[in-house]
């Protein structure tokens, strides 16, 4: 068997990206780059795929050093809570001047100017002056009611606009943008249409939009027998995707040629959706079709708890809420919960053991993919066991956020004020933690 440290292959990192690229010894490597060193130390070395594999995975995180929780740290803790308290104000006004720079045709909550209004929501729920900026931020009146999520399409601003135009008193409008959101569930519930069903783009990003207005709502706009009928379509589909594809699984869900996995385009936020749902589940559903589906998922992990982006991946490379164990969290402590199995709890610890090694993430600081989204795992752990370890090192990844150092963050985001890519991402998590036990990931939690 041919073995070679990883420590030796990190002393020729320098020589061979200079092979593969002379460039680089100026400029920041980019994924070529990476991937022809990766080639090349395979060829140098004859190396199993495994060591590639971890020598490629820490050039995509940032040792943490930051001293583990210890029960003597109470006092630690309480401190840490207070610093963060007294800095976000600084840190809203340094920052709330420059989202006036947010493209005005983006309006999504993910990446436009929605996201903006939902952080601004967050900061101030029930405030007039601010809940009218936050209805103009919506730009509901550019909406082409033609795409059906939360985070990407229209139903994101429709949901947060009932809810505003709600709480300003306006019945007139909230019952027109109600009638507007849920008639884009025409198409979400036409099985012929070709809507996938992953929660960035399709069915389960629009049900977690009705449920975000029910929730918020009252009386609750959208029956139960309409959350049923959304949740069906769900159920059906997936059903029909295995039955076709002849998968030995309950459901199983395609996007793009592919058999996602993750919390965004996967089996695992669709289940976590639904299970957020699970008053409107049958026994039925809970057991034949999600809760054998959660093991199928279980079965897929890495040796090191990890978990695959999409089957036949075996690239154990990504810890982030889109891809990987941070995303997958979610789904597990919820499993726990509904199906009071303590095997879900395990593992959800053993994905946040992950997070806190390799959750430092060179790609940045935004809720998608990077430092802020990983931190809501630990809030999330939190809130499930009471165990102050996790809101340490929630905390202990907040300081890391508030930092913002541009060396921290080696590929800057395409949109660097958003919610999802930049720096509102960040500060909603900064305003989050204040109240630990009430915190949820934005857009995807309830």
């Amino acid at each position: 068997m041919n073995f070679v440290n990883v420590n030796i292959l990190k002393n020729f990192k320098t020589q061979i990206s200079n092979f593969t690229n002379p460039s680089s010894q100026t400029q920041s490597r980019n994924q070529t780059d990476e991937l022809n060193q990766t080639r090349v130390y395979r060829f140098l070395f004859k190396l199993p795929k495994w060591q590639v594999d971890q020598h490629s995975n820490e050039m995509k995180y940032f040792k943490n050093t930051y001293k583990d929780y210890s029960p003597s740290e109470d006092s630690l803790l309480l401190k840490l809570r207070s610093l963060i308290s007294s800095l976000v104000d600084e840190k809203w006004k340094s920052t709330v001047h420059t989202f006036l720079n947010l493209e005005s045709d983006n309006y999504s909550v993910y990446t436009g100017t929605s996201g903006i209004a939902l952080l601004k929501l967050k900061k101030l729920p029930f405030e007039r002056g601010n809940l009218e900026e936050v209805k103009c931020l919506l730009s509901l009146h550019q909406l082409k009611n033609h795409r059906y999520t939360f985070l990407c399409g229209d139903a994101g601003p429709l949901s947060i606009g009932v809810i505003v135009s709600h709480r300003l008193g306006n019945q007139a409008e909230t019952q027109i943008l109600i009638e507007r959101l849920k008639e884009l569930g025409k198409c979400v519930l036409d099985m012929n249409s070709d809507i996938p069903d992953e929660y960035l783009y399709g069915r389960a990003g629009y049900l977690y939009s009705i449920l975000y207005v029910n929730k918020n709502v009252h009386p609750q706009p959208f029956d139960d027998n309409f959350i049923r009928m959304i949740i069906e379509a769900i159920l059906v589909s997936g059903r029909t995707t295995s039955k076709a594809l002849k998968f030995k699984v309950p459901l199983m869900y395609q996007w793009h040629n592919s058999y996602y996995l993750g919390a965004a385009h996967g089996i695992s936020g669709i289940l976590y959706l639904l299970l957020q749902a699970k008053e409107f589940l049958t026994e039925k559903d809970l057991n034949t079709l999600i809760k054998p589906t959660i093991e199928y998922l279980l079965d897929q992990r890495f040796a090191s708890g990890n978990f695959p982006s999409s089957l036949g991946r075996d690239s154990d490379k990504y810890v982030q809420w889109c891809h990987g164990a941070p995303g997958f969290l979610y789904l597990l402590t919820t499993a726990y919960k509904v199906f009071q199995d303590p095997k879900y709890l395990e593992v959800a610890l053993q994905c946040g053991e992950i997070v806190w090694e390799r959750g430092l993430l060179r790609k940045g600081y935004s809720l998608c993919h990077g430092v802020s989204g990983n931190a809501y795992c630990f809030l999330e752990l939190y809130q499930t066991t009471k165990d102050e370890k996790h809101l340490y090192r929630a905390i202990k990844f907040t300081e890391w956020c508030m930092d913002y150092a541009r060396e921290h963050e080696e590929n800057p985001p395409d949109r660097p004020m958003s919610l999802f890519e930049g720096v509102a991402g960040p500060l909603y998590l900064m305003l989050d933690i204040q109240n630990p036990m009430e915190a949820k990931f934005p857009g995807f939690s309830l």
